[in-house]
């Protein structure tokens, strides 16, 4: 049971002594939207049941001027004969006639409200009265200064009297209110909000979803737990019934509360109102007011309940009103010394930093915004100061901030920023620290040409300060590593004797890099590696450091090692709501999960990258997610699924990039799995002179001799895919096992029958060492095939069901296939033809010419010639005539 029914009760009573002829008064208060109007409403129709007659009238602040408005309203129905009601409507209007004309309230005739009040007594005589007046305080002074005669005069007559009125306010001190009170027959009635038991009640079967929520957003007020039952059941979340009821409630206030609801919604929080608002009132006042808002359930801790309620007061502002109160809020904030943040948000919900302290205000508060992952306000901050600042120099500065804040959210939308950079740069008014970010943005979008434009200016600076040249020392193994094209044009400098810990960091993680992609991995830069990541977060400036840390780790024979840290970056970044970080490092996950041979997870990571991250915002790094999604997508023959990548136009600037090469091996791979190994050979091969080129040259990053071997394999050229195989195998460090492993099972395919067993299973040692999965599986099936080939059919088949197992594992279709051919006594082809061998005896029995084959094979009439050698003498066949019809399904 709720406070109106609890009042219902406690009114009962008195309804009953007036019915039985002693008079009562109830003054019935509470906050907005207790009930009380709910409650009168209620005693009126139980007075009908009781025999009592019940005259109502309410006051409004409109008619609050009209003399005598109330008490005409109580009379106006009144059962009276005609000659009474005749003389009553003179009363009324000769005293509404003397007050208009200017007289007192006072010195009303007080014969009139005697008269008056005889009436209603008069009534009463015949038939016992109740008397409700809602809202008396907004009663005319006249019908007060009427209702507080008769209060005087009913105390031994049919009257009860009940009056509203809201527990906060000045109508709490006036003279009627005193007066009525204090009347022995007079019983206070003070209703309350609903609790939460009475909230549950109210929203019914919705209480065991909301009613947590609504009690804790409404506090209980009956207007606002209706209003968002509705909201909560349309939309799910507070909305615009709840803040009608908000602005009901503050309406119903009054003027002076809803001036510091106003001043409230905009500062968020109570504090210096009444400067805000010039009034000439003193903080008392305000204070009344915010009780008034918190009485009435709208405010807890002195704040509004939810974002929606103030937003709702907020809107009710004339724009102008509103603009002009948060640029005084923000000029109160400066001058108190609030917080920048504090600061800043005014100034932007006022679209203005036109003055002084604004522009450093606005920059202080992004610097704070980045640190704590509010990228999105910091953005917001650093593009209000960029449009308001005059002084190219400072706005060059803070153009640079803003690229740096927008490249953490998507890396494409600085690129409108990036003209009007480099405007300034030629204006002399962009750092030297401010020319490396441009370089760098510059490149990702591969405007190499204004690129090598800005490393020119970089050149003219001359002697850097202290800053510059910590930026350039990071920049350099940072450039040899990704850009390697574009290093001569970056100055030289010394590293600094002391350089600050975040550059120092970032040099020695770009340096591990750069090794790891010249040399190869060894056992003090794996330790470097981990070792920077271990002291690494990701702030606004390492995302550097931990990326080429990270792939540091990845190149090196066990990239396992990488996968943790990875993770652990990822989920950062997520919480740290920085997608651009995100993307890069799920394409970095992308890469050890390949090289972990799990394929699925590789390609699933690398388009998960290029979602977060549009393709047309990778700029040249798209090479990076693009290259493994191909070589994936190649290795599970899902070649329809990658065609949209593989077709996807990329930049140019690309290929003068360590992306390019990533991206040239997925799609040298694509095209062999599908087929094309002339296309595919010219891929590979472009992949290795820009690593000769650049120095970049480590098997651990891409042993690219290898993929060209393959694909002379296919062309039937296998004296130069052991030639190149064998380099390969030179190249390799101790450390490489994995692309040693590699390397020696495309060795066993170039050589004797009996001389691959040994090789592949030295190379199967190598490769379970290296982790790598999909290697592994086929390794397996080579291996496999060649104990087939000596005759070693029974450790064939305990290989084959491993190779399957495996291979299915990894996804590896392709591979799953050709074990299931080579294992099916149906397909009529030996297992020791090659894949090239198959491709030749296929179209020859289909019926095609040696130099048709060699034109759809993209191999010369030699080699077909050669293949064709070899196939007749393994198939026991001496023309072309008798090859197999099934070799057609089998290629």
């Amino acid at each position: 049971m709720d406070d109106t029914h609890e009042g219902m009760a406690t009114l009962r009573a008195p309804l009953a002594e007036a019915v039985a002829g002693k008079g009562r008064i109830a003054m019935v208060t509470g906050a907005v939207a207790t009930g009380k109007s709910d409650l009168l409403y209620l005693i009126a129709e139980h007075a009908l049941d009781e025999g009592a007659l019940p005259l109502t009238a309410t006051g409004s602040p409109a008619e609050s001027g009209l003399p005598l408005g109330v008490l005409s309203q109580l009379l106006h129905h009144a059962p009276l004969p005609d000659e009474q009601r005749s003389a009553m409507l003179g009363l009324l209007h000769e005293g509404a006639r003397r007050q208009l004309a200017g007289e007192s309230i006072e010195h009303v005739d007080a014969q009139i409200v005697d008269a008056l009040c005889a009436v209603l007594l008069e009534l009463a005589g015949r038939r016992p009265l109740l008397i409700t007046v809602d809202d008396v305080h907004h009663a005319d002074r006249a019908s007060q200064l009427c209702l507080a005669y008769l209060a005087r005069r009913i105390r031994f007559a049919g009257v009860m009297l009940v009056f509203s009125a809201p527990d906060h306010g000045p109508h709490l001190r006036t003279l009627f209110h005193t007066d009525v009170l204090r009347q022995p027959h007079c019983r206070p009635v003070r209703l309350t909000h609903l609790s939460r038991a009475g909230v549950d009640a109210r929203l019914g079967d919705a209480a065991h979803r909301f009613g947590a929520l609504v009690h804790t957003l409404s506090g209980g007020n009956r207007l606002l737990v209706d209003a968002l039952l509705e909201d909560l059941q349309a939309t799910g979340a507070p909305g615009d019934r709840y803040g009608e009821a908000v602005l009901a409630c503050v309406r119903r206030l009054g003027p002076c509360v809803q001036e510091a609801a106003y001043g409230l919604a905009v500062l968020g929080e109570p504090g210096s109102i009444s400067r805000l608002l010039g009034l000439g009132e003193s903080e008392a006042v305000v204070a009344k007011s915010l009780q008034a808002m918190a009485g009435a359930g709208l405010l807890d801790g002195g704040r509004f309940r939810h974002e929606a309620a103030r937003s709702a007061v907020l809107a009710e502002l004339d724009a102008a009103d509103r603009i002009h109160l948060h640029r005084r809020a923000a000029e109160l904030a400066h001058r108190d010394g609030a917080s920048a943040d504090v600061v800043a948000g005014h100034l932007l919900r006022a679209s203005h930093a036109g003055d002084p302290w604004a522009l450093s205000a606005l920059e202080e508060a992004a610097r704070l915004a980045l640190r704590e992952d509010g990228v999105e306000s910091a953005i917001e901050y650093l593009r209000l100061a960029w449009r308001a600042c005059d002084d190219e120099r400072r706005r060059a500065r803070i153009g640079t901030a803003l690229v740096r804040a927008e490249w953490r959210i998507d890396p494409g939308t600085p690129a409108g920023h990036l003209a009007g950079l480099t405007d300034a740069l030629h204006k002399g008014h962009l750092g030297g620290g401010e020319t490396v970010v441009l370089a760098k943005a510059l490149l990702w979008h591969g405007h190499t040409r204004d690129a090598l434009d800005v490393l020119d200016r970089l050149n003219e600076l001359g002697e850097p300060d202290p800053e510059t040249a910590a930026e350039l020392a990071a920049a350099r193994p940072w450039f040899r590593a990704l850009y390697p094209s574009f290093l001569p044009h970056l100055p030289e400098v010394g590293v600094p004797a002391a350089p600050a810990l975040g550059v120092g960091r970032r040099i020695q993680s770009a340096d591990v890099l750069a090794d790891v992609l010249t040399d190869g991995p060894g056992d003090e830069t794996m330790a470097a590696a981990e070792h920077i990541l271990r002291g690494c977060r990701l702030d606004e400036v390492t995302m550097d450091t931990v990326e080429t840390a990270l792939l540091a780790l990845t190149y090196t024979d066990r990239p396992g090692r990488a996968a943790p840290w990875c993770d652990a970056f990822i989920a950062e970044a997520e919480a740290r709501r920085a997608p651009s970080r995100q993307a890069r490092l799920s394409a970095i996950r992308a890469e050890i999960r390949l090289r972990e041979g799990d394929l699925a997870a590789a390609a699933g990571d690398a388009r998960r990258a290029l979602e977060i991250i549009p393709a047309g915002s990778w700029g040249v790094a798209v090479g990076g997610p693009l290259g493994t999604l191909l070589l994936a997508g190649a290795a599970m023959g899902r070649l329809d699924d990658c065609l949209p990548e593989f077709n996807l136009p990329v930049p140019e600037a690309m290929l003068e990039t360590r992306y390019g090469l990533q991206y040239l091996r997925g799609k040298g791979r694509l095209n062999l799995t599908a087929g094309h190994p002339g296309q595919a050979l010219r891929d590979f091969r472009s992949c290795g002179e820009l690593m000769t080129r650049w120095d970049l040259d480590a098997p651990g990053f891409i042993a690219w001799r290898l993929d060209a071997a393959e694909a002379l394999i296919a062309l039937g050229e296998e004296e130069e895919a052991g030639r190149l195989v064998k380099e390969q195998l030179s190249r390799c460090g101790p450390r490489s096992r994995r692309v040693r492993g590699s390397a020696l099972r495309l060795l066993a395919a170039v050589s004797e029958v009996r001389q691959r067993p040994p090789l592949l299973r030295q190379a199967a040692d190598l490769l379970q060492e290296g982790g790598d999965r999909y290697e592994y599986a086929r390794l397996l099936a080579d291996l496999t095939e060649a104990c087939h080939a000596v005759g070693e059919h029974r450790r064939a088949g305990m290989l084959r069901q491993r190779a399957r197992a495996m291979a299915r594992e990894c996804h590896a279709e392709p591979l799953v296939q050709a074990l299931a051919r080579r294992d099916d006594p149906g397909a009529g082809v030996p297992a020791q033809l090659s894949d090239a061998e198959h491709r030749v005896a296929r179209l020859a029995a289909e019926g095609h010419t040696n130099l048709e084959i060699a034109t759809r094979l993209y191999i010369t009439v030699s080699t077909v010639e050669q293949h064709l050698t070899r196939v007749f003498r393994k198939l026991n066949v001496s023309r072309r005539t008798e090859l197999p019809a099934t070799l057609a399904r089998v290629g």
